[in-house]
């Protein structure tokens, strides 16, 4: 059955927020706008705030592309406030979007799963950054409620711990200690859409990881798509990450972010329910390889609403 943008309804494109990745969300959301407008879809931005189920209903809107980076759109906040409403939306509901946030909680499912994700500890307090450090060196410390790399630090020695704990913590207190895979600065991401895994990209960043000037800042991060691997490994990544990404219940679209040792063994690092939509972001780059401009992308992700259960 073809869809036409009419069947769409009125859309509320729901960005910016008030968590720390608002900026990046805005510029995001003001792309998804332009992209379902240039389809003829009836779309309008909508600022996330305390009010907007009263935005939401009084505007009329039909249902709802979240492009909200972080907490308050990514974690499952507003898929259940929409689940409230009966308002069918993008991407992952409650129970995906609260997982896949808490970088703690998804590495003990795939665990459980033995699914492979580097080796972690919780860490609660300042005290128990000594035991941070027998995961050996270096390491990463991650807020883990946060996206965009933001809170995350590599810490080189046991001297370097308590500052990056200062500056993990300073996000959230929710902090996790990972063992560091040495990917030889190379990272890889699979950007899911729908049932598929898409072309896996390589990045090479110039900082010491991926962080968020290199995400969103810098013109000097590498990018791959073909990604160099041969066929086969790409196509074990692949799979493997649409096994992690179905294992947290998420949904739609989104991205799993992996890493290879030097022994080429994959490693999950975490999932993006809510992924980038800038001019610098994943997904768009990695849909473009298969043949989808922007616009088909966001339209293919709206269309994911209109399905009998999703949303």
């Amino acid at each position: 059955m073809s869809i036409s943008a009419a069947d769409f309804g009125k859309v509320a494109v729901v960005m910016g927020g008030f968590a720390a990745e608002r900026e990046v969300s805005l510029i995001s959301g003001k792309a998804v706008l332009e992209g379902l407008q240039s389809k003829g879809i009836d779309a309008h931005a909508i600022d996330l705030d305390r009010d907007v189920v009263s935005t939401l209903k009084q505007g009329g809107f039909d249902r709802v592309f979240n492009v909200v980076h972080g907490r308050g759109g990514e974690d499952g906040q507003l898929s259940g406030t929409l689940d409230l409403l009966k308002m069918p939306y993008t991407g992952s509901g409650v129970l995906g979007c609260a997982l896949a946030m808490d970088k703690y909680r998804t590495k003990q499912i795939w665990q459980s799963l033995n699914l492979p994700t580097p080796n972690y500890l919780l860490i609660e307090s300042k005290a128990q950054l000594a035991d941070a450090a027998k995961l050996g060196f270096p390491l990463m410390l991650k807020a883990a409620l946060e996206g965009s790399s933001i809170g995350v630090v590599k810490v080189s020695n046991e001297q370097a711990l308590e500052a990056a704990w200062e500056e993990a913590s300073a996000c959230n207190s929710h902090v996790i200690a990972e063992q560091f895979v040495d990917g030889g600065g190379v990272e890889y991401t699979c950007s899911i859409l729908g049932d598929r895994a898409l072309p896996l990209i390589a990045l090479h960043a110039k900082n010491d990881f991926y962080d968020y000037e290199a995400k969103y800042l810098a013109d000097d991060t590498e990018y791959r798509v073909p990604c160099g691997l041969d066929e086969t490994k790409e196509a074990e990544i692949q799979a493997l990450c649409l096994k992690a990404f179905k294992a947290v219940d998420a949904k739609g679209w989104g991205r799993v972010d992996v890493m290879l040792d030097q022994a080429a063994n994959p490693w999950l690092i975490e999932v993006n329910t809510v992924p980038g939509m800038t001019s610098h972001s994943l997904v768009p780059m990695a849909a473009k390889a298969v043949g989808l401009s922007f616009a088909d992308l966001v339209w293919e992700v709206l269309a994911q609403t209109l399905e009998v259960g999703h949303g």
